[in-house]
């Protein structure tokens, strides 16, 4: 699905394991790598400067796990100085990244306002699609279960759809890169529409079940044309436990969605689908920022 891809490690999110596994990232499509780490200035004294040893020190513990890359694709290594929220685009356009790749921990709303967040910075910030893996699941993988995640990134998504503007921009997005997606990448799709067992009381739940179901049909075969296995289901219940359990019943690659309320004043009272599941889910989510 993606071809070029953008991999930021802190060093302590276990991303950068992913520097000895170029060759199952490749089997996925990934002809481009381009692993980035932030080197904050250094600020001892009046005025900040280039920490140059802390580079150096990054760019060499990057560089010596780097083994066995396959003929055909280009791994560079860039240690820029500063704070990941403005490198990290930066870097992504520089390299015409089609995904950029971080870790992100679990962590409430709350948290990530009175303590900031790279990933709600970057979903402003950076128009390249997001994909977020939880640090406490890379870090205790086996060897020989990361080389089968790095092979399967993109094979299966499953994607909430409720018919709004974000769900269709997520469905835009993948018929995008799905027509020029790489051979062993994008295989599945899974669509679900959750009606809430607590919204709109006035109309009886069986005839929204049913008028979900016939909206998802149309989506399902736009789907289908471009060559992809899709599923298409409708549930009732809690929007969150719902998309959790299928994530774990259907055997996903990650879960693609869209928010153009993610990191915005409007977030705090009002609450974004979105920004949940990216904040406390254990699953890989696939954040396209809106254009």
């Amino acid at each position: 699905m993606f071809q070029r891809c953008l991999i930021c490690t802190d060093f302590s999110d276990g991303l950068y394991r992913l520097t000895e596994f170029v060759p199952s990232l490749a089997a996925s499509g990934i002809k481009q790598i381009v692993f980035l780490h932030s080197v904050p200035l250094w600020k001892e004294g009046q005025i900040p400067r280039i920490d140059e040893e802390k580079i150096i020190a990054a760019r060499e513990r990057l560089q010596q796990r780097l083994k066995n890359i396959p003929e055909g694709v280009e791994v560079n290594i860039e240690i820029p100085s500063g704070r990941p929220a403005d490198t990290i685009p930066k870097v992504a356009q520089n390299y015409q990244a089609d995904v950029v790749i971080l870790g992100t921990p679990i962590r409430s709303l709350l948290e990530e306002k009175l303590f900031g967040s790279t990933t709600a910075a970057l979903a402003k910030a950076c128009a390249r699609p997001l994909l977020i893996l939880r640090p406490q699941l890379i870090s205790t993988y086996t060897c020989e279960e990361l080389e089968l995640r790095c092979r399967h990134l993109w094979r299966y998504f499953l994607i909430p759809y409720d018919g709004s503007s974000a769900s269709k921009y997520v469905i835009q997005q993948i018929k995008e890169y799905a027509q020029k997606r790489p051979e062993n990448s994008l295989q599945e799709c899974r669509l679900i529409w959750i009606v809430d067992e607590g919204g709109r009381r006035a109309i009886p739940k069986d005839y929204q079940l049913q008028e979900a179901k016939e909206k998802l049909e149309p989506v399902k075969a736009e789907l289908e044309q471009l060559g992809l296995e899709v599923n298409a289901e409708v549930r009732l219940g809690e929007p969150y436990e719902e998309i959790l359990d299928a994530g774990v019943e259907c055997d996903i690659s990650a879960i693609a969605i869209s928010s153009d309320r993610l990191g915005t004043i409007a977030e705090l009272p009002l609450g974004s689908f979105a920004g949940e599941l990216m904040r406390r889910c254990w699953h890989p989510v696939l954040f396209f920022p809106p254009k």
